[in-house]
């Protein structure tokens, strides 16, 4: 079968290249001599039913489309070797003629590293060929956080404007308290709903993250609320009357309310949903949370906790 004849595994539907939703088939039976193209297909069914993101799916099989016109799409699986992938990466910087910027070299590592490594659990190949090969960070900035007197003050402001006798205003202190506990995303608290809330346990309020989508399922997790949140969201109840959503607002009106927040404790660089739950792993890691349990807290995959790992290890240590 000619090469062009094999990659509509891959090929992109209409001309922007984009990809239809993810559908896992039937497991296919895969061995060292299945062709190149046969084991992205595979590949493709098993990210599926690991509920890896549309977004990581499409990236990565994007990556493994040029590995496949590279080395071929009927090489066997077994025959490819570490020089093979090395002069495939020497390939994508050099020769190719399009530009490889160093994120997306980093990934096209991580997918290189993520086939194998499947390969090689799954005893389709007997070692993994990708492994000796380093895996690149793309040079990204460290993410703002607050410091610790930063926090406090922000802790000291939202209080106060619950309790302000003129015009008392809870959702501040519960917005703030709610992500620098659970460290969840923006999208994610703008999901809850009330029935998420379990205040059965008056010493462990909790919030479960649910999602529709089957494919995330995966990011499904039970996180510990702060000791007061019972009590706030009492008169966050009473003040906003909330019926199905426990943000009933656009998000834009609650990164409003952040920023006021941080004009109103002195904080200059202002705060945000991402700054709150970036300062929210690095304290459970100083915390002494091992680092896997920090993983499930936050909801994310094992290939995007490496690097978000690396920069709660800087964020967390000390000045060199």
């Amino acid at each position: 079968m000619m090469e062009g004849q094999q990659l509509p595994l891959f090929e992109r539907k209409g001309d922007q290249g984009a990809f239809g939703p993810p559908v896992a088939r039937p497991e296919m039976t895969l061995t060292r001599d299945s062709s190149l193209a046969a084991i992205v297909g595979g590949f493709h069914d098993h990210m599926v039913r690991q509920g890896y993101t549309e977004n990581t799916i499409r990236a990565f099989l994007s990556d493994l489309r040029i590995l496949t016109r590279y080395l071929g799409s009927g090489r066997a699986i077994g025959t490819i070797s570490t020089k093979d992938l090395d002069d495939f990466l020497t390939y994508l910087r050099y020769y190719r003629g399009k530009p490889c910027s160093p994120k997306s070299y980093a990934r096209r590592v991580t997918t290189l590293k993520a086939l194998f490594s499947w390969l090689a659990e799954q005893e389709i190949i007997p070692r993994d060929p990708a492994a000796p090969i380093p895996q690149e960070q793309a040079s990204s900035p460290l993410p703002h956080i607050l410091y610790a007197d930063q926090v406090q003050r922000l802790l000291n402001t939202t209080p106060r404007l619950m309790e302000d006798s003129e015009d008392p205003d809870p959702r501040p202190h519960m917005l703030v308290s709610l992500l620098l506990k659970t460290g969840i995303k923006k999208g994610e608290a703008m999901r809850i709903h009330l029935t998420h809330i379990d205040l059965s346990d008056p010493q462990g309020p909790a919030l479960y993250i649910r999602y529709a989508s089957p494919r995330q399922r995966h990011k499904e997790r039970k996180l510990r609320l702060p000791d007061d949140f019972a009590q706030t969201l009492a008169q966050y109840c009473n003040r906003y009357q909330p019926q199905e959503r426990l943000f009933e607002c656009t998000a834009r009106n609650l990164e409003y309310v952040l920023q006021d927040v941080a004009e109103q404790a002195d904080l200059p660089q202002g705060v945000s949903f991402e700054m709150l739950r970036w300062t929210a792993a690095v304290q459970d890691y100083r915390a002494g949370m091992d680092p896997d349990k920090l993983r499930q807290k936050l909801g994310l995959s094992e290939i995007t906790w490496r690097d978000t790992l690396r920069k709660i290890k800087m964020l967390a240590g000390p000045a060199l």
